[in-house]
């Protein structure tokens, strides 16, 4: 029982470090305005990540194409992972450091989003994603751990979590999503 309540306030610690953030908190807030504008501008948003983070990208994905609260029009978000045809063919005659690059390189656009998320952010294949989105004149966003690791320099917007424990931080860059998600989806259909 000791162990499970120790795990939740660990959660709820992070979480905490992350409210008293005024940085992190603009950070979300500048997403959020972006994203909108992005949408309105009849712009997509990419994710990419691996295992976990890819496990998000495709959840995050399905909140802006699918619904989140609200019963509205879908917005063009995808998970780059999704295809697994694409995936392996694409790692086996290229390399895994390559299957999002070159995703991005065939259907991203100018003035198209990428939110990358890596935990450590340093994942190579990610990293080649946000080169060839800048390379695009896509907006880059990242989301991270602690130290925002390689891709922070990379990046337009950072949300790295204050935390280097793994399960934290995902839990924590569901918890932003989810917030980004919704404050979208109101910006874009209050209205309507």
């Amino acid at each position: 029982m000791e162990i499970i309540k120790s795990l939740i306030s660990q959660s709820i610690a992070t979480k905490e470090k992350l409210l008293q953030s005024e940085q992190l908190i603009q950070e979300i807030d500048n997403i959020s305005k972006l994203i909108t504008q992005a949408f309105e501008q009849g712009h997509q948003l990419l994710f990419c990540g691996n295992g976990g983070s890819a496990a998000d990208a495709q959840h995050l994905a399905a909140e802006f194409s699918g619904r989140f609260y609200s019963d509205r029009e879908p917005l063009p978000a995808e998970a780059l992972h999704c295809n697994s045809s694409y995936m392996t063919a694409v790692a086996n005659d290229y390399g895994f450091e390559h299957v999002y690059s070159r995703m991005i390189k065939a259907v991203g656009k100018k003035g198209d989003v990428l939110i990358a998320i890596s935990t450590s952010g340093n994942s190579v294949n990610i990293i080649n994603a946000l080169e060839q989105a800048q390379k695009m004149g896509l907006h880059t966003i990242g989301f991270s751990g602690e130290s925002g690791g390689k891709m922070k320099a990379l990046c337009q917007y950072l949300i790295n979590i204050p935390s280097q424990d793994t399960p934290r931080i995902q839990e924590a860059h569901i918890m932003v999503g989810h917030i980004i998600c919704q404050i979208v989806e109101e910006n874009i259909f209050k209205n309507k």
